[in-house]
C-alpha cells in the first residue's frame, strides 16, 4: 500500500497541535484565577484565597512546562513537513511568531520564577505584580498565536509577489476580519476550562469529605464564574458564527450540514449523518427554520451550502459537523451546571448534593475536550486550504519519504503518550496531597513579617464557614 506523505504530515501536525493545545487552554485561565485569588487575599486578608492560590500554582507550573515542551515541536514541523508554506508565508507569519516570543514568552520566563518561588523572598506587592505579568504573558501568547492562525483563515493586508506573500499593512494583517471573534472565543474558552478544572477538583474533595473549607470556597467561586462566562461565551459564539458565515461560508455549511448551493428555511439539525458520497444527510432530526434564525437572525434567511463549491473544495463534513456539536453540547452542559448551582445555592444545598458534585467532577476535563472539538472545527473546516482560498494544503507539503513521516508520527504518539502519563501522574499526586494546611500558611505568612496580617489571619480563621460561602 502506498503511503500518502501529505496525509501523514497533516496527521502528524494535527496530533502534535492537539496535544499541545490541551495545556495552554488550562494555563491561560488558571493564571487568571490565581491572579484573582492572590489579589483578593491582599485586599481581604482571607486565608482561603491564599490557600487557593498556593495550591493551584503548582498544577499551573506543571501544565505550563508541558505546554512549552510540546509547543516547541510545532515550529520545527513548519520547516520540515511544510517547507513550501514557510517560504510562501514567512514574511507574514515569521514576525508574528517572533512577536509572540518577545512579548509573551520573555514576560512569562522572566517572572515565572518569582511567581513560583518568591513567596518568602519578595514583598507581597512585587509577588502579585509577578503573578499579573505571568497572567498577561499568557494572554499575549494567545493573542499572537490567534492572530497568525486567523490570518490564515481570513487573510488581509498582503500582496503576492513571485509566489510569496508580502505585507502591505501590518494593521490589516493583525486585525484581520476573524481575529477579534476568534481571540475572544478562545480566551473565554480557556477561562471556562480552568474554571471547571478547579470546580471539578473542589467537588471531588467535597465528595471525599477532604479539605472541605478549601473546596467550598473554590467550588463556590467557580460556579459564580461559570454563571457569568458560559452565557457570555454563547453570545460570543453566535457573533463568531455570523463572521464565519460572511468570510468562510463553506465551513459554516459543513458545521450545519447544509448541502444545497443555497437553502432557505434552514432547520437546526440536532442529529444527522452527513454523507459525502451522496452529498446529503442521512437520518436527519432537526427543528424547522431554527437554523435560519440562528445563522441569519431571520426566520427564513438563506444560507450558502456545500454544493456551492466543487467537491474537492469541501472539508471533511462529518468530522466538522460532529466536532461542532460536541463543542456546543459541552457548552450547554456547562451552562446547565452553572444554573443548577445557582438553584442549589439558593436552597443551601450547593455543597451537599452528591449527584451535583459527581456531575461537576465528571466535567473536570470537559473544557479541554470542548476546546479540542472547536479547534477541529476551525482547522478541518478550513480545508483543503492552508491559507483560505489562496493556498492548498496539498501544495505546500515537503517532498519527504512517506516512511520517515510515518516513523516520526509513531514516535510522537509514543513519546507524547508517555509525557501525558507523567503529567497525569504528578497532577494526581498534587491533588491527592491537597492544599497546604492553614498552620503552614500561617507560619509562612508571619515569616514574611507583614504588619497586621497575623491579626487578620486569626480573625478569618474564626470564620471559616463564612469564607467558604
Amino acid at each position: 500500500m502506498d503511503l500518502d506523505v501529505a496525509l501523514l504530515s497533516r496527521l502528524q501536525f494535527a496530533f502534535t497541535v492537539s496535544f499541545h493545545i490541551i495545556f495552554p487552554s488550562i494555563t491561560i485561565g488558571l493564571a487568571t484565577l490565581i491572579a484573582i485569588w492572590e489579589g483578593m487575599w491582599l485586599k481581604t486578608h482571607n486565608p482561603y484565597y491564599l490557600q487557593l492560590a498556593k495550591f493551584w500554582i503548582k498544577p499551573f507550573a506543571i501544565t505550563f512546562g508541558m505546554g512549552v515542551v510540546s509547543g516547541i515541536v510545532l515550529s520545527y514541523e513548519f520547516g520540515t513537513n511544510f517547507s513550501k508554506f514557510s517560504e510562501m508565508t514567512g514574511a507574514v507569519l515569521g514576525p508574528l511568531m517572533a512577536y509572540e516570543v518577545l512579548t509573551a514568552f520573555f514576560m512569562e520566563a522572566g517572572f515565572l520564577g518569582v511567581m513560583l518561588f518568591g513567596w518568602q523572598r519578595v514583598g507581597r506587592k512585587l509577588h502579585f505584580f509577578s503573578t499579573l505579568v505571568v497572567m498577561t504573558g499568557t494572554w499575549f501568547s494567545a493573542f499572537w498565536i490567534i492572530v497568525a492562525n486567523s490570518w490564515m483563515q481570513t487573510p488581509t493586508g498582503y500582496e503576492i509577489v513571485d509566489g510569496r506573500f508580502e505585507v502591505t499593512s501590518w494593521f490589516e494583517v493583525i486585525f484581520n476580519p476573524s481575529m477579534p471573534y476568534r481571540l475572544t472565543h478562545m480566551v473565554m474558552a480557556s477561562l471556562i476550562t480552568a474554571t471547571f478544572v478547579v470546580a471539578g477538583i473542589s467537588a471531588y474533595y467535597l465528595l471525599k469529605k477532604q479539605h472541605t473549607a478549601f473546596a467550598k470556597k473554590g467550588l463556590s467561586m467557580c460556579m459564580w464564574f461559570a454563571l457569568v462566562l458560559t452565557p457570555l461565551q454563547a453570545w460570543v459564539g453566535d457573533m463568531h458564527g455570523l463572521n464565519v458565515r460572511e468570510h468562510q461560508p463553506v465551513k459554516l455549511a459543513a458545521m450545519e450540514g447544509i448541502w444545497p448551493a443555497e437553502e432557505e428555511n434552514v432547520p437546526l439539525l440536532l442529529f444527522a449523518m452527513p454523507n459525502m458520497a451522496t452529498e446529503s444527510n442521512d437520518l436527519e432530526v432537526g427543528i424547522p427554520n431554527l437554523g435560519s434564525m440562528i445563522l441569519t437572525h431571520t426566520w427564513d434567511g438563506a444560507v450558502q451550502g456545500l454544493k456551492s463549491v466543487h467537491a474537492e473544495d469541501r472539508p471533511n463534513v462529518p468530522l466538522v459537523f460532529w466536532s461542532f456539536r460536541v463543542m456546543v453540547g459541552i457548552g450547554f452542559g456547562m451552562l446547565g451546571i452553572a444554573i443548577l448551582a445557582l438553584i442549589l445555592r439558593r436552597k443551601d444545598r450547593l455543597f451537599k448534593n452528591k449527584a451535583f458534585l459527581g456531575l461537576v467532577t465528571l466535567f473536570t476535563p470537559m473544557g479541554v475536550i470542548a476546546v479540542l472539538a472547536g479547534w477541529y472545527v476551525v482547522e478541518v473546516g478550513r480545508q483543503p486550504w492552508i491559507v483560505y482560498n489562496l493556498v492548498r494544503t496539498a501544495d505546500i507539503v515537503s517532498p519527504l519519504p512517506a516512511e520517515r513521516v510515518l516513523f516520526t508520527l509513531v514516535m510522537f504518539v509514543i513519546i507524547y503518550t508517555l509525557l501525558l502519563g507523567v503529567y497525569l501522574y504528578f497532577m494526581r499526586k498534587l491533588i491527592k496531597k491537597g492544599p497546604p494546611s492553614m498552620a503552614t500558611l500561617e507560619q509562612q505568612l508571619i515569616g514574611m513579617k507583614a504588619p497586621g496580617y497575623a491579626l487578620a489571619w486569626v480573625k478569618n480563621l474564626n470564620h471559616k464557614d463564612q469564607g467558604a460561602n
